[in-house]
């Protein structure tokens, strides 16, 4: 393990490079706990520059309706970005987490969610988010693991990771191919969020979440070059591949707005846990 900046008091962690083979991994705690970069034989997988690298999405995934959800009898209302209809990605992305610890392959990061103060958010609950990441001993994947906890009182949650991928891993090279099967993709409506209604999957373009009950499994080929494979036992993921630079597979524990449709209740005897696996191979 390696970091790229001064450990003094009252600065925000360093960065963290992970190492395993021929691959090198950099974590950037001051941004979220976000995987900056993902470094295969010196070819980067993650987009660079202002949407850049894969981010932590914590207490809840992708959109929430108008910013507001229930849990039981209260109502809350969640921050909404100007210009936008809807809560978006969660409160723990961009802050500063801590690093719990960081060796030549894992690292964890934690990052406190409620609470008062300069350092509190707009989330109602006190509890906390961790993220481990580890390399596998080739160099050859990434397991990623979350996890939500309470401080005390029952919450509903989600959790889930937004990446980057690069559509092209060379400037001249080839755009990349998306392979996967899904049980069903969630009917979306004007305002982006799911009806309520399973449809059969539709061809791309996608901004859209799909189910896929026996676990989330998606392959990027860039063909003559590398293949990836997205994996999770959860059955939620979001495909997004409407931009140019970039497509995004979004393991996630429910769907857009799952606050209010599919919430995940964290108890103080039950977290919520995901985790998704990346594994990758070099093609002839």
């Amino acid at each position: 393990m390696t970091t790229d900046d001064s450990d003094r008091p009252g600065t925000p962690d360093p960065a963290v490079v992970l190492r395993a083979g021929d691959t090198r991994l950099t974590v950037r705690p001051d941004e979220g706990a976000r995987i900056s970069s993902l470094l295969i034989d010196g070819t980067e997988l993650l987009r660079q520059g202002e949407r850049f690298g894969s981010f932590v999405m914590a207490p809840w995934c992708g959109r929430t309706r108008e910013g507001r959800f229930r849990n039981g009898a209260l109502t809350h209302r969640l921050p909404v970005a100007e210009g936008q209809q809807h809560a978006m990605h969660g409160t723990v992305r961009g802050r500063p987490w801590r690093t719990l610890r960081a060796g030549e392959r894992t690292a964890t990061f934690s990052r406190a969610i409620g609470g008062d103060g300069p350092e509190g958010d707009a989330w109602p609950y006190a509890g906390l988010v961790t993220q481990t990441v580890e390399l596998a001993e080739d160099g050859g994947g990434v397991t990623l693991t979350l996890g939500v906890e309470t401080e005390g009182v029952s919450f509903p949650a989600q959790a889930g990771w937004h990446p980057w991928f690069s559509r092209r891993l060379t400037p001249e090279g080839p755009g990349v191919e998306l392979d996967f099967t899904a049980g069903w993709q969630e009917e979306r409506g004007a305002d982006h969020l799911p009806t309520g209604q399973r449809i059969a999957p539709l061809p791309g373009p996608w901004d859209d979440c799909f189910g896929m009950p026996e676990g989330v499994a998606v392959t990027l080929t860039w063909p003559g070059q590398l293949e990836l494979k997205v994996t999770s036992r959860t059955e939620w993921v979001v495909i997004y591949d409407e931009v140019a630079e970039a497509v995004c597979v979004e393991p996630q524990s429910g769907p857009p707005d799952g606050l209010n449709t599919t919430p995940h209740l964290v108890t103080p005897i039950e977290p919520l846990e995901i985790s998704t696996v990346w594994t990758w191979r070099r093609l002839p």
